[in-house]
Parts: structure tokens; sequence; C-alpha cells
């Protein structure tokens, strides 16, 4: 097997200030794969690669409660089950986490709470700051569509079920002292949905050495993950009903009467056994590859192997995938639906598409891969647009807001107490005597 060479890692950065101790709390972490995940491991480990000292409280991968030290993060694991049977999803126990929390809180006097959503972890976490007068910032990556299939929600009752899980949202949302997002689409929408307040837009930021354009180690890539030499299209994320890869097999039947070309799908989910019918019945089995699960530090090999990058995804509010696949230097062919088109450029580094017209979706990705010269300077369009999304400045800024921020009002600590003394930190992590 062809060996290739390690990825260069991300620079720790320039420190914008004293070491600060931060609480992030979140209802989804590695283990879980998603983007809300993804994004706030990699703020976690960016953030204590700078020197601080990082906390995080999430639900507990196995069931059981414990702390660990993984990457330089220490993470407090909260007792979880499963969301349904047979789910890969695990959430908090609610019994006990107000407690837990509090305790928490008053222990490490952290600078500053950051909740990435307003779920059972990341609610708690909020009124327990808020409780304690410690100053919260608050990432919204939810959108209803992404949890109409893990809930096993009917469709004729998403429509009331996304409103009242809007309606949930906007109080949790309130309470916070600052309030992000990835993009001015997910802004708008926060507030087309009835929130009043501001609202930041912060790109959940990409590394842009670890996803790099390696064209010449393509060859070597495609043999790592066991693709043939061939024109291949990729897409990474969750194989499910929100994500439509139903669109990208059926227009692979119609590419494949013009060009030898294959589709490489990375990742696991509800849908995969549908998928993989779907690629049978119509004829396509033999050119749709279902990679499964890679691991987060072979990932970049999935982006170095394609020659494009489909996605056909109707909630995202970033997509931290398009943004790994630009870095690497790939052309995008993207549904016109949510915050994608603030990628895409269409004709300059890919293609729009209608959600559902898969003629459509056919013909863009017929055009990208007929020509190699505009394939390249697609890929090269799609690098320098994705340059503003800097990991870096994600986290020059988020460290601004830890050190900047303070309580809209003033609180008390827990159970009455005076108000949190911070025990000052050096940049080592170490508690200064």
């Amino acid at each position: 097997m062809t060996a290739l060479p390690p990825s260069p890692q991300t620079s720790p950065g320039r420190p914008a200030g004293p070491a600060l101790r931060i609480l992030i709390g979140t209802d989804t972490y590695p283990p879980d794969v998603n983007g809300a995940a993804y994004f706030t491991h990699r703020l976690a480990v960016g953030l204590a690669e700078r020197g601080h000292d990082v906390h995080v409280v999430c639900a507990s991968a196995d069931g059981p409660p414990h702390v660990e030290r993984a990457e330089g993060v220490t993470l407090h694991r909260l007792r979880s089950s499963r969301v349904v049977p047979h789910s890969p999803m695990r959430v908090a126990v609610p019994l006990g986490v107000d407690g837990h929390l509090s305790r928490l809180i008053t222990r490490l006097a952290p600078h500053a709470v950051h909740s990435q959503s307003h779920f059972t972890i990341s609610r708690a976490v909020i009124r327990r700051a808020r409780a304690a007068g410690v100053p919260v910032v608050l990432t919204n990556h939810f959108m209803p569509e992404n949890l109409f299939a893990h809930a096993h929600i009917p469709p004729r009752l998403q429509a009331v079920s996304a409103r009242l899980a809007w309606r949930d949202m906007m109080r949790v949302g309130l309470q916070a002292d600052h309030v992000t997002t990835p993009t001015e689409r997910a802004a708008r929408l926060l507030r087309e949905q009835g929130f009043a307040r501001p609202v930041e837009v912060l790109s959940c930021g990409i590394d842009l050495e670890r996803f790099r354009p390696r064209g010449q180690e393509r060859a070597a890539a495609r043999v790592r993950l066991g693709l043939p030499e061939r024109d291949t299209i990729v897409f990474v994320g969750r194989l499910d009903e929100e994500k439509r890869i139903d669109e990208l097999i059926r227009a692979l039947r119609e590419v494949l009467r013009h060009r030898d070309v294959q589709l490489a799908l990375v990742g696991t989910g509800q849908r995969e056994k549908e998928l993989r019918a779907l690629a049978q019945e119509i004829g396509v089995a033999g050119r749709v590859h279902f990679l499964g699960f890679v691991p987060d530090e072979e990932l970049p090999l999935a982006y170095v192997a394609a020659d494009l990058f489909a996605i056909g995804g109707i909630a995202e509010l970033q997509s931290i995938a398009t943004l790994e696949a630009m870095s690497t230097g790939l052309p995008v062919v993207a549904a016109d639906a949510m915050a994608l088109p603030h990628l895409v450029r269409p004709g300059r580094n890919g293609h729009l598409y209608p959600p559902g017209d898969v003629a459509t979706l056919a013909r863009h990705l017929l055009d990208v891969l007929e020509s190699p010269s505009r394939r390249a300077e697609m890929g090269a369009a799609s690098r320098e647009i994705v340059l503003q999304h800097d990991q870096r400045r994600s986290l020059d800024r988020f460290e601004e807001l830890y050190a900047r921020i303070r309580p809209r009002r003033s609180g008390t600590s827990p159970h009455g107490a005076a108000p949190l003394t911070r025990v000052p930190l050096r940049r080592d992590n170490g508690m200064a005597a």
C-alpha cells in the first residue's frame, strides 16, 4: 500500500491575551459524527493549544459518567443513554445534571461558558452559569430538519414540531449574553424565527494546513481508501434523510452514460441500507463506494482522493465538510439551499442546483468533470474563497469574546454564595501560585 506523508499540523496561533479558563457545554461531542460535534472538538483543542484551560461537559460515549483528559482538554462526561434503541446517538440523563453543573462551575470559576445548543446539557450549563454570574456565549447549530429522522417524527407532524422546537430554542437563546452562528443565512433564519437580539456571524473555521491541495497524491489516497483509479465524486457526512444522498446516486446514473466515474460516500447513517438498495436497483452499485466511518486523522485523504465534492443537503447552517473540500482545492456542486450558496459561487468554484432536480445536478457534475482545466480553475477558486474561513481567525474572535464579555445583569453564585473568584492561569495551563 502506498504511503502518504503526514499532513502538517496547524500552528497554535497567536495568543490573544492572558490564559483563560473556558467551560464548553455541548450535547454532542466526538465520537458523535456531525458538524456541531466536530466544531466543538476543534474549538476546544484549538483553545487548549493556545494555552487556555479548557473544560468540556458532554454526554458519556458509553453510558457511565467519568472525567478524562484528551488532546489537552478536560472532558466531564455525564451519564448518558441512547436516544432510541440501536441509535449511535447518546444523550445525558437529566437527573442530577443541574446540581453537578452548579458544583463544577463553582469549582472551576470559568471566565466564560460557551454553550453549543439548547438541549439538556447546554441549557443546564447556561442556567447554572447565569445563576453564578458567569458570562455565556451561545453558538447556534440548530435546524429542526436535522432532528426529524433521529426522533422518528412523522412527516405530518414535522411542521408543528419545528415551530415548537424553534420556540424552545428562542427561550434558551435569550438567556445568553452573546449569540453567534456560522453564516449570515443562519443568522437570518434566527431573525425570521423571532430572535430579536443581535447575532454575530462567526465561521466555524477550517484548518487550512490540514486540509490543503495535494493533487499529486490523489492516486495514493485512492489506494489507501480502496478506490479504483477513475474520476471520483465524494460526499462526506451522515447518510441521513436531510442530506439527500439519493439525488447524488440517481444523478450518477446519468453521468455514467458519458463518463467513467464513481461516487465515494464517507460516513454512516440511518439511510445506508436504503441507499445501497437504490444503487443496486438503478444499476450503479458497482460505482457507489460506501467507505463508512473514516477516522479523523485519515479524513483529509477522502478529499485528496476526489475530483469534486457534491452535497445535496437542505439543512446546512454552514457545512464543515464543504469547507474541508474547498480547502483541499475541490470544485463543489451543491444544493441551492440554506447556507450552501454562501460557499459556492456558480461558475467560479462550482455550481448550485435546485434541490430535487437530479437532471440539473447531473449536468453540473458533467460540466466539472469533462474539462480538467476548468476543474483545476474551480478548485483553485474554492481554495481562495475558503481562506476567509481560516480557523485561526475564528479562534482569535472567540478568545476576544471570552476575555471581554460580561453578564448582561449581575448574578449570584449557586446556593446564594458570594460571586465566583477566578484563579489566574499561566500559559502552561498551570495554576498560578
